[in-house]
């Protein structure tokens, strides 16, 4: 956080700050921008933001009624596989992301090639499932601010964003070695051409003259794909890996348009 800060802009205060990618909303949050527009081509993702914002009370009721047991994990876990799923409301939806969010295995969003989620039980022993002071603030920043909560395609947002403009870009990591793809966290994945695709929408951005800032692996196709901007090399800690020894920090971009 502090790297992608030190590189932001310094004029931002009158800015539209646009996050197409925004995931948990780590940058956002930190930033807590007056003026956001902020998107995720997950609907349960953005469902999830939504009832936040406008039912928060009833989402912590829902909440609470979760339990931290296997069998019923699995049978949370598998409603996505059944003709229920659509007869859930968006505060049960967004009931079950979290809860499954907080109990299953690292904290792993991930799905399979049918959109289903598949991370396993994680086995802990109290998780957190209602955090309701994070809850309560995200709700409060969401309602006291102007953010606009979209879900789609990244490059249907940029198209439209204004020239004064801010975009903070963090996709789906392109892979540093087969061992480490992961592409499960909406249905399909992505691939070298999708890193393509949005190297394309930066060089239009950079056209119009928006300033971005993104974030990626430090791969060499990244780096080949970005050699016409500027590039910092920074170190990230990587919290998910199969083998417990190889989490720690490694190596990461931070690539933008801008001195």
């Amino acid at each position: 956080m502090p790297s992608i800060v030190a590189l932001m802009p310094k004029n931002m205060k009158n800015c539209t700050y646009v996050e197409p990618f925004v995931g948990g909303g780590a940058v956002l949050f930190y930033l807590q921008p007056k003026n956001a527009i902020i998107n995720d081509f997950n609907s349960e993702l953005i469902n999830v933001y939504e009832v936040v914002k406008n039912n928060l009370n009833e989402l912590i009721i829902d909440l609470k009624q979760h339990k931290n047991e296997s069998d019923y994990f699995y049978n949370i876990r598998q409603l996505d596989r059944t003709s229920e799923f659509e007869k859930l409301g968006k505060i049960q939806r967004a009931s079950r992301i979290i809860y499954l969010n907080k109990t299953c295995f690292n904290g792993l969003y991930r799905v399979n090639n049918a959109g289903e989620f598949n991370s396993p039980f994680g086995r802990y022993k109290n998780p957190n499932i209602v955090n309701e002071p994070v809850l309560k603030a995200v709700s409060y920043y969401l309602n006291s601010n102007n953010i606009e909560l979209l879900n789609g395609d990244y490059e249907d947002v940029l198209k439209n964003v204004s020239d004064n403009s801010f975009v903070y870009l963090d996709p789906p990591y392109h892979p540093i070695s087969e061992s480490s793809n992961f592409t499960g966290y909406v249905q399909g994945g992505w691939n070298m051409f999708d890193q393509a695709r949005l190297r394309e929408a930066c060089d239009d951005l950079t056209n119009r003259g928006i300033k971005f800032l993104l974030s990626n692996s430090a791969s060499g196709f990244i780096k080949d794909q970005y050699r016409n901007y500027n590039i910092t090399t920074v170190k990230a800690t990587r919290t998910i890996n199969s083998d417990a020894d190889k989490r720690g920090e490694i190596d990461e971009l931070l690539i933008r348009n801008y001195e």
